[in-house]
């Protein structure tokens, strides 16, 4: 009983900011680790653990900042010097925990679709 609900994105000029959101809601005891995944092959654009340690792909450092709210069960994804390379259909995944099993499940987003002109 768990939904990732994702908003913020949007078009937007290349050089300009999105900022992207993803809730988990639902009966949760935990969420772990969480990521944003873009396009039709669901590439890793960043991931966050529980602890805030997070990666990114080569692509996107130094312009994208992942972080998280844990009290919120929410993840940010802070996009500034977009490219129009960027544009895709953004998705989140989260690792949650509920009360009722002792393993972690794979949730999905709908995915946001970011656009960026040239």
């Amino acid at each position: 009983q768990v939904q990732l609900v994702e908003s913020g994105g949007g078009l937007v000029q290349a050089g300009g900011s999105l900022n992207l959101s993803c809730a988990a809601s639902g009966i949760i005891f935990s969420v772990d680790g969480m990521g944003w995944y873009r396009g039709k092959q669901r590439e890793s654009v960043a991931t966050i653990t529980r602890d805030g340690r997070s990666y990114y792909v080569d692509s996107v450092k130094g312009r994208f900042t992942i972080s998280r709210d844990n009290t919120r069960n929410t993840m940010y994804l802070q996009m500034n010097s977009l490219k129009p390379d960027d544009s895709a259909v953004y998705y989140c995944k989260a690792s949650v925990r509920s009360y009722d099993t002792t393993r972690n499940l794979d949730y999905w987003g709908q995915g946001t679709q970011v656009l960026v002109s040239s």
